[in-house]
């Protein structure tokens, strides 16, 4: 078949790669290349420079606009194949493909809709994700269910790791698609909408951390937010990252009773700086001020020797 392949990250490499040894990549889809840093050098989607290795045409419109469709219609795809592009496709642009169009979410469908399915599940605690590759419809997330795989979580993963796992594991996903729908072999399972959940877009707000939330919350922010946008703190009115942690069992301590939540009561030499929050203790055990390189926690108290006894949030 001949497939316009849409994505930006570097999750959808895999899935490229994949598509361009198995079918005819006649395109590729891609978001416009963006200034990034301090001195906003423009920067090209990784999609962007593994098709330029792989000699495809690359197409990075602004809008999904008239001249798009048309740039697409020359291409003559038979049929669209996502993997997180991160714009919704309108009517008049899917029916430039006969064959319809797939979208790669990694995600079990219809748990996690929406653009941050990684970060969710992780942040919820879940025991098992996976990958769907479904039919693209109007509604986002929406489309029946073509393939899917599932993902066991060990409870260790961040957002980082799990990504790259899902890259790994989704790229024959799609090819095995793109394989059925290319001798008319597929069967579509409509989702249940009564068992759908959904994510929304992350702000580095999203990574503040509430010291009055359980002390397992707050661990499982830091890893569903690691790399971005981060979990983190305020300690003498600097940012303060917190990049791993764990929840040694302890006897709680009520609120009424005990320290404030936020409040940094010590250090255990064996599972780190111990936090107290609204339920139970956090023991950091890497953490980093501001830009500054992240740290184990040993080295960090050494560098920061009134850490013990502060309270964490606190703009002062």
């Amino acid at each position: 078949m001949r497939v316009l392949f849409a994505g930006s990250p570097e999750m959808a490499v895999p899935s490229l790669e994949a598509a361009a040894r198995s079918h005819r990549v006649v395109g590729v889809l891609t978001n416009p290349d963006r200034g990034s840093g301090r001195g906003r050098k423009t920067e090209e989607s990784p999609v962007k420079a593994a098709a330029k290795r792989l000699g495809l045409p690359v197409l990075q419109p602004e809008k999904l606009d008239a001249a798009a469709r048309l740039a697409v219609q020359n291409l003559a795809p038979d049929i669209l194949a996502v993997v997180a592009y991160g714009r919704i496709f309108g009517p008049r642009f899917l029916a430039l493909f006969p064959r319809g169009g797939i979208n790669l979410h990694p995600s079990l469908l219809p748990r996690h809709r929406g653009p941050t399915p990684i970060n969710a599940a992780i942040l919820a605690g879940d025991r098992e994700t996976g990958i769907t590759v479904q039919r693209l419809a109007l509604r986002m997330d929406a489309g029946d269910i073509l393939l899917q795989e599932r993902i066991p979580l060990s409870g260790r993963e961040t957002a980082g790791s799990l990504t790259a796992l899902a890259a790994d594991k989704g790229a024959p996903l799609l090819v095995r698609a793109l394989d059925l729908i290319a001798r008319g072999e597929e069967a579509g399972t409509p989702q249940r909408e009564d068992e759908a959940s959904y994510c929304g877009l992350l702000t580095r707000e999203s990574g503040r951390i509430d010291w009055t939330r359980e002390a397992a919350h707050i661990e499982r922010m830091a890893r569903a937010y690691n790399p971005w946008p981060g979990a983190w703190t305020l300690f003498r009115g600097e940012t303060l990252r917190i990049l791993a942690a764990g929840v040694p069992e302890t006897r709680e301590v009520a609120a009424a009773e005990g320290p404030p939540p936020g409040k940094v009561l010590g250090v255990d030499k064996s599972r780190g700086i111990l936090v107290q929050t609204g339920g139970g203790l956090l023991a950091v055990t890497e953490l980093g001020l501001q830009s500054r390189r992240a740290m184990d926690f040993r080295s960090f108290l050494n560098g920061n020797r009134d850490f013990i006894g502060s309270v964490l949030g606190e703009g002062k």
